[in-house]
C-alpha cells in the first residue's frame, strides 16, 4: 500500500494530461444550416458564387458558435495549414494588447523609447512623436512604405524611413510598422509574438502547431508569415465575436477587442476606394472595419476572417486570388441576408445537397496569359 499515493499521483497526472491533450484538440461544435437559421439552399448559392472566383481555397461559416458549413477546393484540406499573409496582423495585434494588459507598454509609448541604438542618428520631431498607437492604426507618418530589403526586416530600416507627416495623421498601409509593433512586444516581454500567443491564445483555442518565422534579429514576421488552418481562423473570429472570452475564461481583455476592431482612424484614400467598398470604412488596431456593421483581419491573395455581430458569425476563408471584393460581396449578397434569428425547419436533402457539392470543389486558378 505503500506505493498507493504515488499511483493515485500518476493517475491524476495521466488523466490531466489526456484532458490537456483532448483540448488542444477539440474542434468547434458542428450542426446543421437549418438549426443555425440559414438554409441549405442559401449556402449552394454562396458556393455557387464562389466558385467562380478564382480560385478559393477553403471556407467556414459559424454561426451561435457552432460550424454551419465548411468546405475546401481540392487539393486543399482542413488539417491543412495556409499561409495568412497580412491577417496574421491582427493576431500580432493580439499579442500587443496581452503585453499592454499586462502592464509591460502603453498605446502612447513613444516608438524610439524601445529602440535607442537603432534609431537615426538625429531623428525627426515627427519620428520623435510617433507612438504605438500610431503604428497600430497604419499611422506611422511615412508618405512612402519602407520594404523589407532582400526580404529580411529590420526595425533601424523602420525607423531610417522619413516620417514628413505628424504622427497619428495620416493613413498609409505599413507591413514593416507591424514587424516593429512585433519587435516591440520581444523587447518588453522577452518572447517573441509567437512564444507569447501560444500559452495564452493558440493553446486555449486548441490550436495546434502555428507557424510564424522570425526575421533574423529574432522577431516574429508580424506583419505576415503566420500559418494556421481554417478552422484556426474561424476560432480567432469568434473569440473576437464573444469579446475575447473562450470558454468561460477571458483570453483577450474585452476593452482591447472593442479598441482594436472599431474605427479607430479613417482610411478612405483613393487608392483603397478603388478596391471595393470594404476597404473605406475605416481601420482599428490591425483590424478592419467592414460595412455592415462588421470587422475583418484579411491578407493579401484573399485571406479572411470577417465577425459579423448583428448576425451572431463569423466567416474564414482562404484563397489565392485577387478578388478581394469579390468575396466580400459573395458574403454580403448570399449569406449575410440569409442568417435567420430563427432555426429553420429541417431539410435533410438539402445538406446532403449541400454536402455533395462542397466534396466536389476543386481550385482553378485563373489561366495565365
Amino acid at each position: 500500500m505503500k506505493h498507493a499515493p504515488y499511483r493515485a499521483l500518476l493517475a491524476v497526472t495521466m488523466l490531466l494530461g489526456l484532458l490537456s491533450s483532448f483540448a488542444a484538440s477539440q474542434p468547434l461544435p458542428r450542426s446543421t444550416p437549418e438549426a443555425l437559421g440559414i438554409s441549405s439552399q442559401a449556402l449552394q448559392n454562396f458556393i455557387a458564387a464562389a466558385d467562380k472566383i478564382n480560385t478559393l481555397h477553403s471556407f467556414m461559416l459559424v454561426r451561435h458558435g457552432q460550424v454551419a458549413a465548411e468546405g475546401w477546393w481540392k487539393p486543399e484540406a482542413p488539417d491543412k495549414p495556409h499561409v495568412l499573409h497580412s491577417l496574421s496582423k491582427s493576431f500580432n495585434s493580439t499579442a500587443v494588447g496581452l503585453a499592454i494588459a499586462d502592464g509591460k507598454l502603453s498605446l502612447d509609448d513613444p516608438v524610439l523609447k524601445f529602440f535607442p541604438n537603432d534609431a537615426p542618428a538625429e531623428p525627426s520631431e515627427n519620428l520623435k512623436a510617433m507612438k504605438v498607437r500610431d503604428l497600430l492604426t497604419m499611422t506611422c507618418g511615412h508618405e512612402v512604405e519602407a520594404k523589407a530589403e532582400r526580404g529580411a526586416p529590420s526595425v533601424k530600416q523602420f525607423l531610417a524611413q522619413p516620417v514628413l507627416h505628424k504622427p497619428g495623421t495620416h493613413f498609409l498601409y505599413n507591413t514593416l510598422g507591424s514587424y516593429t509593433l512585433s519587435a516591440v512586444v520581444t523587447k518588453v516581454t522577452g518572447q517573441t509574438s509567437l512564444e507569447l500567443l501560444k500559452p495564452r491564445l493558440f493553446e486555449p483555442l486548441g490550436i495546434e502547431n502555428p507557424e510564424w518565422p522570425s526575421s533574423p534579429e529574432g522577431n516574429s514576421l508580424g506583419g505576415y508569415g503566420l500559418k494556421l488552418r481554417t478552422e484556426d481562423l474561424a476560432k480567432f473570429g469568434q473569440l473576437y465575436l464573444q469579446k475575447g472570452k473562450w470558454n468561460g475564461k477571458q483570453l483577450v481583455p474585452e476593452k482591447w477587442v472593442d479598441q482594436a476592431t472599431s474605427k479607430q482612424v479613417p482610411n478612405d484614400q483613393e487608392g483603397h476606394s478603388k478596391i471595393g467598398i470594404d476597404w473605406v470604412q475605416g481601420y482599428g488596431f490591425q483590424f478592419w472595419r467592414c460595412t455592415h456593421n462588421s470587422f475583418r483581419g484579411d491578407g493579401a491573395n484573399g485571406q479572411l476572417c470577417v465577425v459579423i455581430p448583428e448576425k451572431d458569425a463569423v466567416v474564414a476563408i482562404t484563397a489565392d486570388t485577387g478578388n478581394f471584393q469579390g468575396e466580400m460581396n459573395a458574403i454580403w449578397e448570399h449569406l449575410y441576408p440569409a442568417l435567420q434569428s430563427e432555426a429553420l425547419p429541417e431539410n435533410a436533402s438539402g445538406v446532403e445537397k449541400l454536402k455533395k457539392i462542397m466534396a466536389a470543389l476543386e481550385a482553378h486558378p485563373a489561366k495565365k496569359p
